[in-house]
């Protein structure tokens, strides 16, 4: 079963963790993606951009048409996600409680009950 782990924040929360403990961050989330793609539990991670990077996308007349984003006014938005192939839920908890940001904020969790077929 798959899982998504989404981490949110913002940028002004991003900045407030000193530069030397964010590096730490890093290295050891990188270590937790390095350990989780051996397994074959971690299908991928990927940092999003910032919100001033996001874009709607609407089709008005069959053309594209395109505003500024996210879609959600929030003070936090999604900055990083994680694909997750596991057994169960309770192994996807434990696995998302491993990350290094788990101990600052709670990581949202959802199941992935759906997959569209492969294209060939």
């Amino acid at each position: 079963m798959k899982y998504l782990a989404l981490i949110y924040g913002n940028q002004e929360k991003w900045d407030a963790i000193p530069p030397e403990v964010f590096a730490d961050v890093v290295d050891r989330q990188n270590a937790f993606n390095a350990k989780y793609k051996a397994t074959g539990e971690l299908v991928g991670a990927y940092g999003l951009g910032d919100e001033t990077s996001a874009r709607l996308v609407r089709r008005e007349n069959g053309a594209p048409v395109v505003t500024d984003g996210p879609y959600l006014e929030t003070k936090e938005y999604i900055g990083s996600l994680y694909l997750l192939d596991v057994e169960s839920a309770e192994r996807a908890q434990e696995i998302v409680a491993e990350m290094p940001l788990a101990d600052r904020e709670p990581i949202e969790l959802w199941p992935v009950p759906h997959e569209a077929p492969e294209v060939p």
